[in-house]
């Protein structure tokens, strides 16, 4: 769109111009979205323009970029001559499944799941939710996994919750994310010997016993599989959408496709698939190969209409930083691989954003009473 030729500056004129600025996430304009809040235009000669931006989602590493475009459009106005922008992001909570009711203290739970272990769903959610706190948004990380739990190890983080009530558990903290997991309650070497009742009835304990502060995203690492107490989960955990992680191999494919059948099946919306391990690359020699094959996720993706969020490499550093505790997006947070996964994180919660809000809040709650 070309710069507007009018002299005068004035709001409509400003509006026209910040229109030609494109979100790169969503493809949208910001004025075309009402995302442009409070313009203001002060001053005689060389005005000063200010605005605020609010974004529905957290982006907070491009906001130095947005704001020089921002500022570069308002700028191709004559009388033009400060410009003050405010951004921030406004994170709401969303529908999930029908009667299911939203957990106090999380607006929105993202399920990362897979089919079948072994494919790096421990790691990629706890890396997604440290790149979710590290675009701005307030982030809790559960450990759905009662037999296998990781996240403490993942996490770096030992010992047991306290609870000021008696009541209700106090998450763990660690890397400015909340956290609870059955690894916290029971020994590292105790095996958990339940039946799918008990360890479903035990991870909704934790769900739900623990005193979630005011949650932008609660990210769930699901145990892997599909059944009983998988299902169950997704049918009474309040889920936003769920992330499938899968590994280019057919075997895993497979399974793969089975997580993203049964999230289907109970009305939990897909919001993309993260393909692990897609290329291996020598440090020795800067080789490329396809160990587990190629583009397996990528096809996966099409096939099913569901977003392709990236391909992450073979890479020791995620596996070495995740076992010292101290994941990728926190031990390296401007290497390639961190922005891999803020990126992905990034495409998670625009999809979010663009779901139906949540409006079971404004509901009035309805008594009867027998009169006497």
């Amino acid at each position: 769109m070309s710069a507007p030729n009018e002299s005068a500056l004035n709001e409509a004129s400003l509006l026209q111009a910040l229109q030609s600025v494109v979100d790169p996430n969503t493809g949208q304009d910001f004025v075309t979205t009402r995302q442009i809040k409070n313009l203001r235009i002060q001053g005689s000669d060389a005005k000063r323009v200010s605005f605020d931006v609010e974004l529905a989602y957290p982006a907070a590493s491009q906001f130095d970029s947005l704001r020089a475009a921002l500022t570069a459009a308002a700028r191709q106005l004559p009388g033009v001559g400060e410009v003050g922008i405010t951004l921030s992001s406004k994170i709401i909570a969303h529908a999930v499944q029908r009667g299911v009711q939203l957990l106090p203290g999380v607006k929105n739970i993202i399920a990362v799941a897979s089919g079948k272990g072994g494919v790096g769903k421990s790691t990629t959610a706890a890396n997604l939710a440290l790149a979710l706190a590290a675009e701005g948004a307030t982030v809790g990380l559960l450990d759905a996994d009662i037999y296998g739990p990781s996240q403490p190890l993942m996490m770096g983080v030992s010992g047991q919750p306290e609870s000021l009530d008696g009541k209700l558990m106090e998450p763990m903290r660690a890397h400015g994310l909340q956290l609870n997991s059955i690894g916290f309650l029971v020994a590292e070497d105790q095996a958990m010997v339940w039946r799918g009742p008990m360890a479903t009835q035990a991870l909704e304990q934790l769900l739900r016993q623990t005193r979630w502060q005011d949650l932008d995203y609660l990210v769930v690492d699901m145990p892997p599989g599909t059944g009983d107490i998988q299902l169950t989960l997704s049918q009474r955990v309040p889920v936003t959408g769920a992330v499938i992680v899968t590994t280019p191999q057919d075997i895993a494919l497979i399974d793969a496709k089975k997580g993203l059948k049964m999230f289907e099946k109970v009305g939990v919306p897909i919001l993309g698939l993260v393909e692990n391990m897609a290329v291996h690359v020598c440090s020795q020699c800067g080789h490329a190969e396809h160990i587990f094959g190629a583009e397996g996720g990528q096809k996966m993706a099409a096939s099913y209409s569901i977003a392709y969020l990236g391909g992450l490499p073979l890479d020791i550093r995620i596996r070495q930083q995740a076992d010292a505790g101290c994941p990728t997006v926190v031990a390296e947070p401007e290497s390639e691989l961190a922005a891999i996964y803020k990126s992905m994180a990034r495409q998670v919660a625009v999809k979010i954003a663009a779901q139906a809000k949540d409006y079971s809040a404004k509901f009035p709650t309805i008594s009867i009473s027998k009169n006497t």
